[in-house]
């Protein structure tokens, strides 16, 4: 599957791949688009973009093209990159049992990132456009301490001052539902691709929050009209880098923005729609009333599980979550926190029993062909945390049941945040608040209390005996003891 010269990939030289690299057996030229997806990272190619392709590859959803979109600076590189291959994507699947590659091209163009978001804007007010879809990271849907609309974050101020040139996704949505509902047209649908549990129900609290702010019948108008269906989504894709430029040039492609992920994908969607939809059903994904339990199953076995090994990963310099399972102190705090503390509040969804799914992510976690960086799963623990791993402990101190794993995986980020590993290496930035981060975890090595103060995280937990003493211990011996001695203290208690 080698060659000595990697094609470079455009529209143009698909038929001069590899013969074993699938690519678009349908005619790009004649697709029309009909959702744009904000943020336009790895995961969204390999992913719903994929889902979308294997649809064209059956000769359906012509009219469901993607139309890639970002609304930071940062995102022009990506646009540049994608552009200058036609918008194509080579996919690296990367089995255990060894890998293949596939060209995708569902999405057609990739919009202008211009300050103030007119060509965004735009694109979204055609009535061509019947889904708008996000993927924009946990922490970009302006939720404050209590899980509302955070109106006063300096984003919002602006978007609220100046609704005609937004900053955020979230504002050029608003305004290009405005000039839709004048022209006399319908609301497209907003699809929240993120790992948040009901993240269609926060979608629709910020657009609307946001809409309020300006023009409340708007608002009222989108409430009714609109379409914010909860999905939850599924696959480890790492983040492309030099080794993964390499595989592709390997495999006979000069892409410039590959995309590797493992053998998995999963995408439960709930069927709430305003203005039609693909079938992406057809090629794997589910659509069902209630996602509830589909998305609590993943984001409390997957994504807390992730933050039980980053961080504890990060602090002994392993540096992969495969590295993380093949460590046998943080593997035995993984499966020994998930089955006394997280399991116990996870549902069954159809076909699977919360032990199945945690042996299917063990399975997964191990792949050594994914080279997930625990830097990479760590990064953001300010959202990620309060996301997926405290409210599985609030759950646990309503129910009685153990904790005090939980209050350690705090205690390692705390103790990570201070930005040294044991080895005595530096920890570099790793979190939007990270300067912020560090200044307290150097205070709570004399005082942990000092971490759970942050109310912003923590709300009301450090009032909380069971879990603020546990905290306080862990922390405690992690700073006299040592990461591994914590870890052996923990795993080998009864």
């Amino acid at each position: 599957m080698t060659m000595n010269r990697p094609v470079p990939l455009s529209t143009a030289t698909l038929a001069d791949l590899p013969q074993d690299i699938l690519r678009p057996g349908y005619d790009r030229a004649r697709l029309t688009p009909g959702i744009v997806h904000i943020g336009l990272g790895n995961f969204h190619r390999a992913h719903q973009a994929w889902y979308t392709h294997r649809l064209m590859q059956q000769g359906l959803a012509q009219d469901w093209a993607i139309l890639g979109a970002g609304v930071r600076p940062y995102d022009a590189g990506m646009r540049d990159r994608l552009l200058a291959q036609d918008c194509l994507t080579t996919l690296i699947d990367l089995s255990p049992k060894g890998r293949s590659a596939e060209v995708t091209g569902a999405m057609i163009d990739y919009l202008p990132i211009a300050e103030g978001n007119a060509p965004l804007i735009a694109a979204m007010a055609d009535p061509a456009i019947r889904i708008v879809a996000l993927t924009v990271t946990e922490g970009g849907y302006f939720i404050d301490a209590s899980g509302g609309f955070d109106a006063t974050h300096p984003d919002i101020a602006h978007d609220v001052a100046h609704p005609g040139s937004p900053r955020t996704a979230f504002g050029a949505m608003v305004a290009a539902l405005r000039l839709r509902r004048a022209a006399g047209q319908g609301p497209f649908t907003g699809l929240s691709c993120d790992n948040l549990r009901g993240n269609g129900a926060i979608l629709r609290q910020v657009v609307t929050g946001l809409a309020r702010l300006t023009d409340p019948d708007l608002a009222d108008w989108i409430d009714a009209n609109g379409a914010f269906p909860n999905s939850m989504v599924d696959c480890i894709v790492p983040a492309t880098g030099p080794a993964e430029l390499a595989l592709a040039r390997e495999i006979g492609i000069a892409d410039a923005a590959p995309v590797t992920h493992e053998n998995f994908r999963q995408w439960v969607i709930e069927d709430a729609f305003c203005a039609g939809r693909p079938d992406w059903d057809r090629v794997g994904a589910t659509f069902t009333p209630d996602v509830h339990d589909y998305e609590m199953m993943k984001i409390r076995i997957l994504n807390a599980g992730h933050q039980v090994l980053a961080n504890a990963g990060e602090l002994l310099s392993v540096p992969t979550i495969a590295d993380c399972m093949a460590h046998p102190a943080i593997a035995a705090l993984f499966r020994k926190v998930q089955s006394r503390e997280i399991l116990p509040h996870v549902h069954a969804v159809p076909g699977m029993t919360p032990t199945a799914y945690l042996d299917l992510i063990e399975t997964r976690f191990a792949n050594p062909a994914i080279r997930d960086t625990t830097r990479r799963v760590a990064f953001d623990g300010s959202s990620r945390h309060p996301g997926f791993v405290l409210p599985i402990l609030r759950d646990g101190l309503a129910a009685g049941t153990p904790v005090d794993g939980l209050a350690l995986v705090e205690a390692l980020w705390a103790r990570m945040c201070a930005g040294t590993r044991e080895d005595g290496s530096l920890i570099e930035a790793n979190d939007p608040d990270w300067s912020r981060l560090a200044e307290i975890a150097s205070a709570a090595r004399a005082r942990p209390m000092a971490w759970l103060e942050q109310g912003a995280i923590y709300g009301d937990l450090a009032a909380v005996p069971r879990f603020a003493d546990a905290f306080d211990h862990w922390l405690g011996m992690l700073w006299r003891a040592g990461t591994a001695a914590t870890l052996a203290a923990y795993t080998q208690a009864d």
